[in-house]
This record gives structure tokens, sequence and C-alpha cells, in this order.
């Protein structure tokens, strides 16, 4: 019987895929069953060699053997991962496997890691392609019932390529050089050393900043409250309080402007990696590991996207999840919600991945038993799904002017008026920033706060 041939990027991705094709036999490096054998990379198993494999001259860094443009690239199986590359290549060349499936992550490094495997171990064989989303049941299924030609990804994997060439001529190159002309070891890097920059020039401005005093004049009118411009002199600011507590302040001047805020979009990794920083401080890496964690236990969508849109066939799955939302998320209990769903449904929009979200298999996970985490991440991104599709938020913008001998003072407001908020709720046109943001600040560290009516949020609109 032929045999197809699936290699994952992971062993907890193989037996997942395993567990979904109902496939048991176990076996050393592989899973076998069911006309499968199953098998993964352990990540970059195959890699570009080093610059020693390209000539004696350069095992040793030196100036004169600088720049190093390999003529024909060679490649070298990672030592410590021996053992796994064997296993694929004999799999890859038994004469019962009749094709090969790349199951790697569905993106560029994923098409790279088993690209190489497959050159390296010298597989001619059919190449098909999984691309999957989600590692639910039913998405592996679905997946598995409409592979791809392989070959209809050979732009991904030259992008890849392109991306792994420059990191080596760069890197290499770059770092010998500098490394030899300061006699220390000096690592430059195409992506870190522009990041690194970045760091080192907002450093500078951090500790060059020259601190200014000023003063405001903060007038107490009976539940409002305003303040005056920025003033750099005390005396000119204790003239202003002077003259104020002596005189009446009139107002002059009062204008209403009915604004409407959009809701977000869903989260991409790029914005989920800058709300879970600001929220909780992770880091960018922090943020992708526990995604791609959570992804692997089918609880959350693939993490690598760029898009902030579900496809146009996803309305139903998309009311499903926040069907299923509302009865995990503890503030979302008692939420009288109706969701817009088309708003964030665009097939124009995505590219290989949809914007991430919880999956149907939260319905039989228990999110307080996560590693917390990985809670949070979870409940992020299914808070970001439930206000994506929330109503516009419509609010009054309330300008007054008031008028003293000594000068005039302009306070502003918001009064919500509806949508997304359900009305009723008013701010004074006299609410200080200091007070939003304490708001802010209250709702952050609690994650999500609790959920209002008004999704509007501070984390998620600029005050």
């Amino acid at each position: 019987m032929a045999l197809r041939l699936v290699i994952a990027e992971k062993p907890s991705v193989a037996q997942t895929i395993a567990a979904a094709l109902g496939i048991k036999g176990k076996q050393d490096g592989y899973i076998e069953g069911g006309g499968y054998l199953i098998s993964w990379c352990v990540g970059h198993l195959v890699q570009l060699a080093e610059a020693a494999a390209y000539g004696e001259q350069y095992k040793k860094w030196s100036f004169d053997s600088l720049p190093i443009l390999p003529e024909e690239w060679q490649y070298a199986v990672d030592p410590d991962k021996g053992k796994q590359f064997k296993t694929i290549k004999e799999l890859m060349h038994r004469a019962d496997v009749s094709e090969v499936v790349n199951a790697c992550d569905a993106g560029r490094e994923g098409e790279l890691i088993f690209r190489f495997v497959y050159e390296v171990a010298g597989c001619k064989k059919p190449m098909r392609r999984l691309w999957i989303s989600s590692m639910e049941d039913g998405a592996i299924k679905a997946g598995f019932a409409s592979l791809k030609d392989g070959r209809d990804y050979g732009a991904l994997f030259a992008s890849a390529l392109c991306r792994a060439k420059a990191d080596w001529l760069i890197g290499i190159n770059a770092t010998r050089l500098f490394s030899c002309l300061y006699g220390k070891t000096l690592n430059v890097g195409r992506v870190q050393t522009p990041t690194l920059k970045m760091l080192t020039d907002r450093d500078a401005a951090i500790s060059h900043f020259q601190k200014e005093k000023y003063y405001h004049v903060r007038l107490d009118l009976s539940g409002a409250d305003a303040a005056s411009e920025r003033i750099s002199d005390k005396a000119e600011a204790d003239a202003l309080k002077g003259a104020c507590e002596a005189g009446k302040a009139v107002c002059v001047s009062l204008t209403r402007e009915k604004k409407t805020a959009a809701p977000p979009k869903l989260f991409d990794l790029t914005s989920l990696q800058r709300e879970t920083n600001r929220i909780f401080g992770y880091t960018a890496k922090q943020t992708l590991d526990l995604a791609q964690s959570l992804y692997e236990k089918r609880l959350l969508t693939y993490p690598r996207t760029d898009s902030s849109f579900l496809t146009d066939d996803m309305g139903g799955t998309a009311a499903g999840i926040i069907a299923l939302l509302c009865e995990k998320l503890p503030f979302m209990a008692g939420a009288d919600f109706t969701p817009e769903i088309a708003k964030v449904l665009d097939s124009k929009k995505v590219s290989d991945h949809h914007a991430i979200i919880p999956t149907m298999e939260l319905a039989k996970a228990d999110p307080d038993a996560l590693p917390e985490s990985e809670k949070n991440i979870l409940t992020l991104a299914g808070a970001r799904l439930l206000f994506a599709t929330a109503e516009p938020h419509i609010y009054e913008a309330v300008t007054a002017g008031f008028f003293f001998a000594a000068g005039e003072f302009t306070p502003k407001g918001k009064n919500g008026l509806f949508g997304g908020g359900g009305g009723g709720r008013n701010t004074s046109p006299a609410v200080s920033m200091s007070r939003v943001t304490a708001v802010r600040l209250r709702l952050l560290q609690s994650t999500v706060g609790r959920f209002q009516r008004t999704w509007l949020l501070p984390s998620f609109s600029a005050m």
C-alpha cells in the first residue's frame, strides 16, 4: 500500500495531526497508521552552513578574507538533531512512500524548514502542502481533504531563502569586519543592529532630557474643572491665580460636536504584541511564544499573520465563537450583545492567514486551567473579537470657553450618546485628562476591565 509521509515542524504538532487523523502507532521518530507516516523536524533541522565550510581561510576571522560571498550555497544538518534528520531521510526514501506532505507552519519560515530538509535529503517525490490556520480537528481534516500542490509555494520558499541568505551575508561579513576592526566580538545583524540603533537613540534622548518646570491654574467651576495654558513663570502663574480668586468666570462659548469612533480591528501579530506589551509587559517574543503555544493547543488560530480581517466565509464560525466567548468570559456575564460580524469579514484583505481569534476548541477547555500568561493572551484575543464586532461609539465632544479678566480657560470633555454604549453615561465637559488617565490605568491593570457596552476601552483608543 502506498503511504503518505507527513512532515510537521514540531513533535507536538505531529501528535496533534496524528490524533486528528486517528493514528496511534508510535515509532522511533515518527507515527504510523492509516496509510500515513507522520514525522517532525524539531525546528530548523537543516540550516545554511557556517563560513568555515567554504574554505580553510575562513576558519579564522581575518580582515583579509572578507568579504565571504559563496558562489554555491552549502547546507548543514544541526549536529544535535542528526538522528531525526536521518529518520526523515530514510522515511522519504522508503519504497512505499508515494508523496511527501509539508505540514510545517503555514508561513514563510515553515516553508523554509521543510524545503531545506527535502532538498538536503535528496527527495524527488511529489510534494503536497497542508495549509491551515487552526489546529482544530475539523481544520486538520479539511486541510488534508484539500491538500495543495507544493510547487504552488515556490515563491514563498524563495522569499524565505532570500531572507536567510541576506541574514547570513550581513551577519557573517559585518560581524567579522567590526570584530576585527575593534579587537573584540561585535555581533552585527540585518535586523538586530538597526533595532539596537533605535534603542540607543531612545536611551540617549531619555538620558539627555531636560526637565522643564511649568504651572497650570485650575478652576473649580461647580463641577467643572478648567485649566489654563502651560505657564513657565511661577510669578506669572501666581498672579493669574490671584486675579481669578478676585473675579467671576463668564461662559463665553459652548461648542458641541457629534463624533463617531469605529471599533478596533482584530489582532494581527504586530498589534497583539503591541497590546500585550502595553498591558502585561510581555516582549514581542514572549507574546509570539505564548500565541504559538495556544495555537498548538488548538485554542487560538495561527499567530504569524499580518491580517486584521476574517475571510468572507467565516461569518458563521465567528458568530459561534462570539457566542462561546459570551459564555466563557466573566466580564460578559449578563451582557446584551448583538455582534455586527460583517465588519470583520473581508477576504480581499486576507493574504496567507486571517486575523488571530480563539477557536471553537474553547468550548472544551477551562481557561482558568491555563498558565496565567496564556490565559491573558486568549482573553485579550477573545475580547478584541467582541470589541471589533460591537457598534460604533458615538459621543459628543464638548468645549466650553470661560473668561476672566485675567485670562481665558477652556475645559473639554465627552458626552456619551448612543451606539456601543447605549447612552446614559455622561461625562462632564470638565473631566480632566488626569481622571481619564486614571480610568485607563485601572482598566488596563484588570486585563480588559469589565466589558462595558461602550467597547471603547482606553486601551483600544487614543485619548
